[in-house]
């Protein structure tokens, strides 16, 4: 049995419009610390994503913690179609140096050895994509390879793509693989890479991110802006003005969205003989308009020890936010 106490009354919140777009193009804009669709067009229509699937291949690769931190290139592996790190076969290179080629330099051929050795084949590290796909809820997405070479089956989404971008950046390891703006290369085949993502190594507020082409999937861009703490994500498909339009889009959201402190850390009472401590500050990311129509539930569970713990969830529209977890002490 729970307790529910309201906080403030729940007010509809009308979504924001779509903006047009052509067929076989999406965008989307989402907030990067709770994942909220902010702003889009065509976000859940499943396209080809080309290269933007590195993400999903470095993130799971990354989380399936394989225990040997070096691999050794396979003749598959090196003579991967597409672009490439020109991997030589039977070399030796850490798992490491390989995920810097994937995200900084989109090398297929550094895709293939990942999916290799993490996987036992590429058709293994396929089925784990797929796995972990589902497993976070990426239901408009599937992968037939680790690299985005076009497949009819190959397809995700915008918003899917964004999210994949969101649960990546939560991982330290991947936010700094993500986020770098070169890699120096050391061992058989030395050398300096250049993040291929230009928007990260000249632009300030762009942080991370993957490029992304091919003839069937046009222009594919996602890149991880923060400014003044706020955190926004932007995709576009199929788009050959990425560039401008990722800058134009993540500065519309810094300018009128602001960051809305919903409650601040320390002790409320709830309820006669209840005390809840929030160990941090709960923030949201709003405009002008949602400002009002926020909604603060508070869950409570019935029993009688003398410490607890309960939940804070912050609703917009009926629709959660944030959840933060507070502790509760009876008297």
């Amino acid at each position: 049995m729970l307790a529910i106490l309201m906080l403030c009354a729940s007010i509809v919140l009308m979504p924001i419009p779509p903006a047009t777009a052509a067929v076989n193009t999406s965008w989307v804009v989402i907030d990067a610390d709770t994942g909220r669709l902010l702003d889009g067009a065509n976000p859940h229509e499943q396209l080809p994503i080309a290269s933007l699937t590195k993400i999903w291949t470095a993130l799971t690769f990354i989380e399936s913690e394989p225990a040997e931190e070096k691999t050794v290139i396979s003749s598959q592996a090196a003579s991967a179609e597409g672009s490439s790190i020109y991997l030589e076969p039977g070399s030796e290179v850490s798992t490491n140096e390989l995920l810097h080629g994937l995200m900084l330099r989109s090398g297929n051929d550094a895709a293939m050895a990942l999916a290799e050795h993490a996987g036992g084949s590429e058709e293994g590290f396929v089925h784990l994509m797929n796995e972990q796909a589902e497993l976070y809820g990426l239901t408009n997405t599937h992968f037939t390879n680790p690299s985005g070479l076009h497949d009819e089956k190959h397809l995700s989404t915008a918003y899917d793509t964004a999210m994949m971008l969101y649960f990546g950046m939560q991982n330290d390891a991947f936010r700094d693989i993500a986020s770098a703006e070169r890699y120096t290369r050391t061992g058989e085949q030395p050398g300096v890479w250049e993040n291929k993502h230009r928007l990260i190594t000249s632009d300030t507020d762009a942080v991370a991110g993957k490029t992304g082409f091919t003839k069937a999937a046009g222009r594919t861009l996602a890149t991880y802006f923060e400014k003044n703490g706020k955190k926004v994500i932007v995709v576009t498909l199929n788009s050959g003005n990425d560039w401008s339009i990722h800058k134009s889009l993540a500065s519309k959201v810094f300018k009128e969205y602001s960051i809305v402190t919903i409650a601040k850390k320390g002790e409320y009472a709830v309820l006669p003989g209840i005390t809840a401590h929030l160990k941090k500050p709960i923030k949201v990311l709003l405009n002008q308009e949602e400002k009002s129509k926020v909604s603060s539930v508070m869950r409570i569970p019935r029993n009688e020890t003398q410490s607890s713990f309960g939940q804070w969830t912050v609703s917009l529209d009926q629709e959660p936010l944030v959840t933060s977890e507070v502790e509760l002490k009876r008297e």
